[in-house]
This record gives structure tokens, C-alpha cells and sequence, in this order.
């Protein structure tokens, strides 16, 4: 019998040598791959303990998050709101300003603001009356010379719905006249503001031609005066 097995083992070998020569496939053991699955699990938990570990350190350190906060809005300031509205009364009662904002329909003359020659009205629209419009004597410009008669596109006075009177206003009527809806042309206090820093015909009281004094604050100053006033809450003088 031994020979018989030792030949049948002989052949086995000589089975799985003849197979593998030809490129066919030979059974293998199933330890190598028992012995890699094992190492893979051994890699993936060595993975998890290094995450699980950062995360600690991580929670253990502090960390301060910085926002930059958003700037307080000021509160407005009465006071300063009032202050800077008797600065710009200066100015509209002015007689650059005041002169076209008479308390009758006549416009007024002069740094002494005497009643203007001629008889001349405010009319329907501020444009003056038939046959006596602004624009006969007041050009788009300045006429050369002193106390030659003035211009600018727009000249009038405001017109009789709302005739914005200054002449004889005191700080508080003023102020609370010109901030009236009803009594400014309808203008918001943006648009107010607008009007005394850009509008032109404005702009004229600060080039009003030889022979006339200016204004006592600038208009950048006024504008500014303005600002501070609005910004306060357009507070009127008491």
C-alpha cells in the first residue's frame, strides 16, 4: 500500500506543477488573506484612536472667535441739533436769502432789504406778473458791475401756496416752518438739506455779484450746520 500512496502523492504534485506551468489556477492557502483582513482591521482602528485623539486635544484647547461688531448708532443730541440751526438761521435771514423770502409780494433789495423798484410782485407763480416777469431784468448770469441786477436760470420768488417766509421769523418759527411738509414745497428733510447744498439758484446768495455782501457762513459750513441740525433730530431752538 505505501508505494501505491507514495505514488498517487507523486502524481498529485506533479498535477498541481503541470497546472501551473500551463497558467491555470492552483488552489491556495486561506491564511494569507486571513492574516491581511487582519492588518487592514488593525490600520482602520490605529486610524479611529489618531482621530479620536485629535478631537480631545482639540476640544481641550480654547478657541475665541472674534466678531467685529457693528458700530453703535449715535443717539441724536438735541443740543448740538439746536446749536447748529442758529448757525444756519444766520444765514437765511441773511439778506441774500431773506430778500427773496418776503413776508408780502414784493421782493426785497439791497443789504438794507428795501422794497424792489418798479413795483414789482411775486405774481401766480413766483415768476412775477404779466408784462413784469423776473426775467426781463434777471438774466441767466450776473450782469458786469456794481449792484447791476442779478440772474440765474431759475429766478423767482418761492411761489404763493407755500411763500416760505423768513423776514421776521424768529429761530423757532423758522425752524419749525422750514421742516413743515406743508409750508416747504413738500420737501423731506433729506431733500431739504439737497436743496440749500446743491440747488443753484440757492447757490447764487454765495456769488451774488459786485456789491453785495455774502452770507456769514459758507455753504460748505451751512451744509454742514445742516447735517449736524438733521442729524440731532432737527431739534428747534426753544
Amino acid at each position: 500500500m505505501k508505494p501505491a500512496i507514495n505514488r498517487l502523492g507523486a502524481e498529485v504534485s506533479s498535477a498541481r506543477v503541470g497546472t501551473a506551468a500551463l497558467g491555470c489556477p492552483v488552489e491556495r492557502s486561506s491564511t494569507a488573506p486571513s492574516v491581511k483582513a487582519g492588518k487592514l482591521r488593525d490600520y482602520h482602528r490605529l486610524l479611529l484612536i489618531v482621530a479620536a485623539s485629535l478631537l480631545v486635544i482639540a476640544c481641550a484647547i480654547p478657541v475665541t472667535l472674534s466678531f467685529a461688531s457693528p458700530k453703535p448708532i449715535p443717539a441724536p443730541d438735541p443740543a448740538a441739533s439746536q446749536a447748529a440751526f442758529l448757525q444756519v438761521y444766520k444765514v437765511l435771514t441773511s439778506p441774500r436769502c431773506a430778500n427773496c423770502h418776503p413776508s408780502g409780494d414784493a421782493p426785497l433789495q439791497g443789504d438794507d432789504s428795501h422794497v424792489h423798484i418798479q413795483n414789482v410782485k411775486r405774481g401766480p407763480d413766483g415768476h412775477g406778473t404779466v408784462a413784469m416777469r423776473c426775467n426781463t431784468c434777471h438774466q441767466d448770469h450776473n450782469l458786469a458791475g456794481a449792484n447791476m441786477p442779478p440772474g440765474n436760470p431759475k429766478w423767482s420768488l418761492p411761489p404763493p401756496e407755500h411763500k416760505m417766509v423768513f423776514i421776521g421769523r424768529t429761530p423757532a418759527q423758522l425752524c419749525r416752518q422750514i421742516k413743515d411738509p406743508q409750508q416747504n414745497g413738500g420737501r423731506s428733510l433729506a431733500q431739504l438739506y439737497d436743496h440749500v447744498a446743491h440747488d443753484d439758484l440757492v447757490g447764487w446768495g454765495w456769488n451774488p455779484g459786485e456789491g453785495r455782501t455774502l452770507p456769514p457762513l459758507t455753504r460748505e459750513a451751512t451744509a454742514q450746520a445742516m447735517t449736524t441740525w438733521i442729524d440731532g433730530g432737527a431739534a428747534c431752538p426753544e
